[in-house]
């Protein structure tokens, strides 16, 4: 397996914070991603590396794991585990002629790999090393959703595809920014008759052009005219299951919040269970008056 500098990838050093790397994956990935690149197979290749670097560096002990074995990490425990078998082996008296450097310490594990995945060089008691490969998981898959946030709100069956498979998702009501899910098994396949990895969903979800979320609560804005404001009266205002009619009262001032209790944001995986929507006034003042109207304005403002 040829090393991958996971690091360029990501375009982070090495010394580079677990933000660091969050904010670069995410910046990279909506550059590259094939939704966004149809048809493109460079960019779909630079996606993938993109998902195989965030899996690695993203995960601390990966990240470890990866910055002393390189690209061989996923093996590195089994390293440690077939070396600690051979020393209490060899201190039993079995077998002769074994020392540290049969495992690279320092720095080069590559002959202990490659044993691992077949070869022969070398002898632990009377079997090889490669007739002792166990079997690896498969690497896990880092892919990001992107939803509406109306469609966060709702309930619903959502297909895409990841290495060329479909891949059929139930997205509940309630999800969150940033939220991700495990697929187990949908991930990049095994080695040695390992089980498949593991597919890792974050979900993107788009700013709206009405609502604010907050937790489970929206917040939105509606313009209501001067004249409502004073005298008060009633105003329509949009919520995520269509408008309401809500009741102005008078003398409302201009920034004024209320809470319309149960229009807010359905709670994830709590049937029935919502948000609250909060509703703030805009006053708008009227323009082009006519100079009957400035007369009662300056009456008012004498009275």
């Amino acid at each position: 397996m040829a090393y991958i500098d996971y690091y360029k990838i990501l375009g982070v050093d090495k010394n580079a914070t677990q933000d660091d790397i969050k904010k670069a994956y995410r910046k990279l990935a909506r550059k590259w991603h094939p939704d966004l690149n149809p048809e493109d197979k460079e960019a779909e290749r630079k996606f993938k590396e993109l998902n195989e670097a965030n899996e690695v560096l993203s995960n601390s002990e990966n990240r470890i794991k990866y910055d002393r074995y390189g690209e061989h990490w996923k093996q590195g425990g089994e390293y440690q585990k077939t070396k600690q078998q051979k020393k209490e082996y060899h201190d039993k008296g079995f077998g002769g002629g074994f020392s540290d450097a049969d495992f690279g310490d320092g720095g080069d594990f590559s002959d202990f790999f490659q044993s691992m995945f077949g070869n022969t060089r070398g002898n632990f008691g009377t079997s090889s090393r490669g007739s002792a490969s166990g079997k690896f998981k498969g690497q896990d898959i880092h892919a990001e959703l992107n939803i509406s946030l109306r469609d966060a709100a709702r309930t619903h069956p959502q297909t895409f595809e990841i290495n060329n498979k479909k891949v059929r998702i139930t997205i509940p009501a309630g999800i969150y920014d940033g939220q991700q899910i495990k697929l187990k098994a949908h991930g990049n396949p095994g080695f040695n008759g390992g089980p498949s990895g593991d597919l890792y969903i974050t979900f993107n979800i788009s700013a709206d052009e009405n609502f604010e979320r907050l937790g489970d609560d929206l917040k939105t804005k509606v313009v209501i005219d001067l004249y409502t404001a004073v005298l008060g009266g009633e105003v329509t205002v949009n919520t995520l299951e269509g408008s309401v009619t809500l009741k102005v009262k008078p003398e409302t001032q201009n920034g004024m919040t209320v809470r319309l209790r149960g229009k807010g944001f359905p709670v994830y995986k709590k049937e029935n269970q919502f948000g609250d929507l909060f509703v703030t006034y805009e006053v708008k003042l009227p323009t082009h008056l006519t100079e009957k109207q400035k007369e009662i304005f300056e009456q008012l403002k004498n009275s």
